[in-house]
């Protein structure tokens, strides 16, 4: 497999408590041949044995690693970890993912159409679900446009913006703000997309949005974000409340992008 070098971005994953995760997808990184301007580990205050195994990678992949002595929470991870980045362009990955080989061709295809139109903010690799309102762009990428209708009532729009592994412009911060400190990750990575959304963001989205990276959540490193028991119940009495909140979490959302500011 050849060498596939990308000088102009810096590789910047966020950590928390899941040290073996980190060194699987730092390695597969390396079996695929990919070497970046630099490599980020901004680590979230995890345990001192987490800690202590992540320096000892350090000789083997060569990694700038930023620490806190507390935990601090999603938004000051990735902000610290944004400040430390160099290069021209940022590749976030949370470290319990994973890139599949059909990464590299899409990747480079993103980092080509961010060079060559200046507009592009974002081009994201993953997703849980497809972004609901697209127009098609190049090479299996849609661009992602916001309706600020109520009309247009599937709430996943408001996600422009996400945490799942993307490329972006390493100016983000100063175009769209920092991210927000002491708050739940969800409502981190919400007030960011309503930034993205009221700056005029615009960011392309793979179609193909599971097919670019696994995310693995094994038995001894699980996921550290939990989700309401109630959102995935078939219940129909679940189904009805989840439907109620859905239109209500629409209107407000609504009202936040569009007369609020982030």
């Amino acid at each position: 497999m050849a060498q596939l070098h990308f000088p102009d971005v810096t590789l910047l994953i966020t950590h928390y408590n899941r040290s073996r995760s980190l060194e699987r997808l730092l390695k597969t990184f390396a079996d695929q041949q990919f070497t970046f301007g630099g490599i980020v580990v901004s680590d979230d205050g995890s345990k001192p044995e987490h800690v202590s195994y992540i320096k000892s990678l350090h000789e083997q992949y060569q990694f700038n690693l930023v620490t806190t002595p507390v935990n601090k929470g999603l938004g000051n991870n990735i902000n610290k970890g944004q400040d430390a980045v160099t290069t021209p362009y940022t590749l976030y990955v949370q470290e319990d993912f994973e890139p599949k080989t059909a990464f590299a061709e899409h990747f480079i295809d993103a980092l080509n159409f961010l060079q060559a139109d200046p507009g592009l903010d974002i081009a994201r690799f993953y997703a849980y679900f497809t972004y609901p309102y697209t127009k098609a762009y190049q090479k299996g990428f849609s661009e992602m446009i916001f309706k600020a209708s109520p009309f247009y009532s599937n709430h996943l729009k408001f996600y422009v913006y996400s945490d799942h592994p993307h490329l972006r412009r390493s100016n983000f911060l100063e175009k769209f703000g920092r991210y927000p400190e002491g708050i739940k990750g969800d409502l981190t990575e919400f007030k960011m997309a309503a930034s993205f959304i009221q700056h005029k963001g615009r960011g392309l989205f793979y179609d193909d949005f599971t097919g670019l990276f696994y995310q693995k959540n094994s038995s001894d490193e699980p996921s550290t974000m939990g989700r309401a028991g109630w959102r995935e119940s078939k219940n129909p009495l679940a189904l009805t409340a989840r439907y109620v909140y859905l239109r209500y979490k629409l209107l407000k959302w609504t009202y936040e992008v569009l007369y609020k500011k982030s």
